[in-house]
């Protein structure tokens, strides 16, 4: 991509500005010097084996929590200076661990996006627009069908693409997804994927971070990516030069070859590496 500079383009703005920042607990630092940039339009994965700090910078990136030191600037506001549940209304999540107390209808599960809450709230209503907008990306994500449908009656890939809607409901600027593929099988990853795809086509503007462990589980749309151990930053950038057989090795202490085919990522054991 030619840089916005070399064509006389504006670059997008910031989103997400996460700079020197360190997360200790305990007396042990769970990040460490991690800075992170992302702008309107780019789609970053953070990736890195059980224990580099994925969960804890997807955490500040969400507002949920304070750095010990270093800044984080989340859409123009930093952390600390700001008041969180404001906030946090222009900041989409994707869970699939969404706890509920009642046994929702997907529409109600949707429009809590606009709440923020786990349940519909007592004596709130939703405007005729609000209601309309949540109609229709419950439609965009495939469940136009299943709007009545009880959350207990869903599949598992049905969920994620009912947080999916959830979480565009408030039109954030920033959606993060923490293992959106968790619990799936093949075919419901596919369809998953496939709608964060078309999200990110339908929502040019919208900036995204995604937490995964398996590069199978990356949509095509990404575009970043953030390899993290022992809570530092391993490599950032692009994800054609970050999601390569070297660095997913080393970041992984594991010998691997990494293909990207038809925008989709596949990690194996290398031909030939001698066994663990």
């Amino acid at each position: 991509m030619t840089p916005a500079s070399a064509t006389g383009a504006r670059p997008s703005p910031v989103v997400l500005d996460v700079a020197d920042v360190r997360v200790a607990r305990s007396g042990r630092d769970l990040l460490a010097d991690v800075s992170l940039r992302v702008r309107s339009g780019e789609h970053w994965a953070l990736i890195g084996p059980n224990g580099a700090g994925k969960t804890t910078l997807l955490t500040l990136c969400g507002a949920l929590g304070h750095p010990t030191s270093g800044t984080v600037d989340v859409l123009g506001r930093r952390l600390g200076r700001v008041e969180l549940s404001e906030l946090r209304r222009h900041i989409g999540h994707v869970d699939p661990r969404h706890r509920m107390l009642r046994d929702n209808i997907v529409t109600e599960v949707v429009l809590t996006g606009l709440t923020g809450s786990s349940d519909p709230v007592a004596r709130w209503s939703p405007t005729p627009a609000e209601e309309a907008r949540a109609h229709s990306l419950i439609a965009s994500v495939g469940l136009g069908a299943r709007s009545t449908a009880r959350w207990s009656v869903l599949s598992q890939g049905e969920r994620g693409r009912a947080l999916i809607a959830r979480a565009l409901v408030a039109t954030p600027s920033l959606l993060l997804l923490d293992e959106p593929a968790t619990g799936l099988d093949v075919a419901a990853r596919e369809h998953l994927l496939d709608t964060l795809d078309g999200v990110r086509a339908a929502h040019p503007d919208i900036a995204s971070v995604t937490v995964t462990h398996h590069l199978e589980d990356l949509p095509a749309s990404t575009s970043h990516a953030v390899l993290l151990r022992d809570g530092r930053v391993f490599a950032q950038g692009a994800a054609d030069h970050v999601l390569t057989s070297e660095p997913v090795s080393a970041a992984f202490d594991h010998p691997l070859d990494v293909e990207r085919v038809d925008g989709r990522w596949s990690a194996r054991t290398r031909r030939g590496a001698p066994p663990a």
